[in-house]
């Protein structure tokens, strides 16, 4: 929901509004707190428990057994259970969070992107993001964030995001350093927007002051770590494990190859990235 905001033809409707809790490791306890309907539309569902389980909804390539999933996106059973639950009693403030810098927003201020490097007042742009998880480590991630220098850009995408999302890191030349360019499927605007800056500043994507912090988990992440060693990219972090295909052999390859290397700690991978 946190990403969506970035879509102007959603965000033209009055009554898209807010975002709701963390990671989808959390669900059990998040989805158990909301009085409302639930409409699950990725593969990230874990098994609903008895308290919100006739609450929850399927639909497109998301299932589970003994969850209604909507079909012909006809949508009229999630919506009358959605009136007929009691909703928040009470509205709470929260707190905002910028998002939608996609790669067309990004992209449209490149030229004062560029002065800001060429001036010294942008040292090195990171895209810190990737998948979440309970395996522990993850915590790495929060850290890496809140202890980069004032001087680096974050980028960051899909759930690994919900580390830090709503962290106060400022700006730079009224950039602000933390953007959020989307969802875990929008790596490709990560890709398109290291691509134009190296555009810009005539060199290779490997050559700019561009570094790869990604958080590991399975499925999706495999295709978009394979099509970035494929686009040639080198030097990316992985963590807090690396992934499970990888043998001997393979790590091999891609060391020799791509210098591809697990995190160590937030303190001294900054400091080699920095240097």
């Amino acid at each position: 929901m946190l990403t969506t905001h970035g879509y102007p033809g959603l965000k033209k409707y009055c009554n898209f509004y807010g975002h709701y809790r963390t990671a989808w490791q959390h669900q059990q306890t998040e989805f158990a707190q909301f009085p409302g309907a639930i409409l699950m539309t990725t593969n990230c569902i874990q098994r609903p428990i008895e308290s919100y389980k006739g609450n929850i909804f399927t639909v497109g390539p998301v299932g589970f057994p003994g969850v209604a999933h909507m079909s012909d996106r006809d949508f009229s059973p999630v919506i009358n259970r959605a009136l007929e639950l009691p909703g928040f009693q009470d509205d709470v403030e929260g707190k905002s969070v910028l998002v939608g810098f996609g790669r067309n927003a990004v992209l449209s201020v490149a030229g004062k992107v560029i002065d800001s490097v060429k001036s010294g007042h942008i040292k090195r742009f990171i895209l810190v993001g990737g998948c979440d998880g309970a395996k522990p480590g993850r915590s790495y991630y929060t850290e890496f964030v809140e202890k980069a220098p004032s001087n680096t850009i974050i980028l960051t995408l899909a759930c690994g995001k919900f580390r830090f999302f709503d962290k106060e890191l400022g700006a730079i030349d009224e950039i602000p350093r933390l953007l959020d360019v989307g969802q875990c499927n929008d790596a490709y605007s990560a890709v398109k927007i290291a691509l134009a800056l190296a555009d810009a500043f005539k060199v290779g994507v490997n050559d700019l002051p561009f570094s790869l912090v990604l958080s590991w988990y399975e499925q999706k992440a495999v295709a978009i770590l394979l099509s970035l060693l494929y686009l040639g990219i080198k030097d990316i972090r992985i963590g807090p494990s690396l992934p499970a295909f990888i043998t001997p052999n393979i790590l091999n390859v891609l060391v020799e190859k791509f210098n591809i290397m697990p995190i160590t700690t937030p303190d001294e991978d900054l400091k080699a990235i920095m240097k």
